[in-house]
């Protein structure tokens, strides 16, 4: 079994001013002359931390972590003007051209896979290969089973807390009624709102009940960021047209990819994953045995690190012994 690599510290941190009022935090960490990839975190409203880097070996990736729009240390905190996938896609192409890259590696899990696959069918020519865990394409079933009816039905208990936010007459649409509060005005209500919605995330992103995790998605700062920014884009379909994602695979075709997914992922069903490969020619889809959501269970984040290694030993042409 695989484990992460040990914690490293940045040799670089930018901060880099995009369209107003959005300032990101970007950070370079590992090889400056390895291969580049790019940590791609989920939400969108996630973030990247200290964990973001410890997929891949330090003495051969170039390490790049960015917080998206909005979230952990890019500013202003919890916004959501000029906030769409559009603005994401060209802030990963402001940041490649700013670092000098011509090509880079994506790795991107849950709202993280979205906007790789997105940032990849826009320009192709500017990645390498992708790795992508717990595949989520944005589509209305996939928000529906998760914040509407489907996961409700495995975690009762779990969805009680979820709905206690919102009055029964409006529970016809969640997701709705969740989008009034948190951009209101009240914002002890918005508090609120947001931490129940981040805790449904975190309590169900397991196979084993994880405190840790928990804790993470329930910490308010990070919690106000993720359901504020995550509901404004589903309540805007991810600012995708119908099943682009799988409507434009054609586009990466040639590239390699290697897509990890737990069979019981309840976030972002396995169904997901499987017809992305169906679809895509140049993927490779690994199913992890007794494994959810979270990167952090131990079967996934195996594969992603061996996913890391096997790509670098692809594309920088080493020995197994030096991958």
């Amino acid at each position: 079994m695989q484990t992460l690599h040990p914690e490293i510290k940045p040799y670089a941190r930018h901060e880099l001013a995009v369209e107003a009022p959005h300032v990101l935090y970007v950070d370079e960490s590992g090889s400056p002359g390895g291969l580049p990839v790019l940590f791609v975190h989920g939400g969108p409203g996630g973030g990247c931390d200290a964990l973001s880097r410890r997929f891949f070996d330090p003495n051969l990736y170039r390490i790049i972590t960015f917080d998206q729009r909005g979230c952990g240390r890019s500013t202003p905190h919890a916004s959501l003007e000029n906030n769409t996938t559009a603005h994401l896609i060209a802030d990963m192409q402001r940041i490649r051209e700013y670092l000098g890259i011509d090509k880079w590696v994506l790795f991107g899990g849950s709202w993280g896979s979205t906007l790789s696959l997105a940032y990849a069918q826009a320009y192709p020519e500017n990645v390498h290969a992708l790795i992508l865990r717990g595949i989520f394409l944005c589509r209305p079933q996939e928000l529906s089973w998760f914040y509407q009816e489907g996961a409700s039905r495995l975690f009762p208990d779990y969805w009680q807390d979820f709905i206690a936010p919102i009055p029964p007459e409006e529970r016809g649409d969640l997701m709705q009624a969740y989008y009034k509060r948190l951009t209101g005005t009240d914002q002890i209500a918005q508090m609120y709102a947001a931490k129940a919605w981040s805790c449904w995330e975190g309590r169900t992103a397991t196979l084993r009940p994880s405190h840790d995790v928990v804790e993470h998605f329930a910490d308010i700062h990070r919690a106000l960021a993720m359901a504020r920014i995550e509901c404004h884009y589903f309540v805007n379909q991810s600012f995708l047209e119908p099943n682009q994602l799988l409507r434009d695979v054609h586009k990466i075709a040639h590239l390699p990819g290697i897509i990890v997914h737990g069979r019981y992922d309840v976030i972002c069903p396995l169904e997901n994953a499987w017809q992305l490969h169906e679809a895509w020619p140049g993927s490779e889809l690994q199913i992890i045995r007794e494994a959810g959501h979270s990167a952090t269970e131990p079967g996934i984040c195996d594969a992603l690190v061996r996913a890391a290694n096997d790509i670098a030993h692809r594309l920088l042409d080493l020995s197994p012994e030096d991958a």
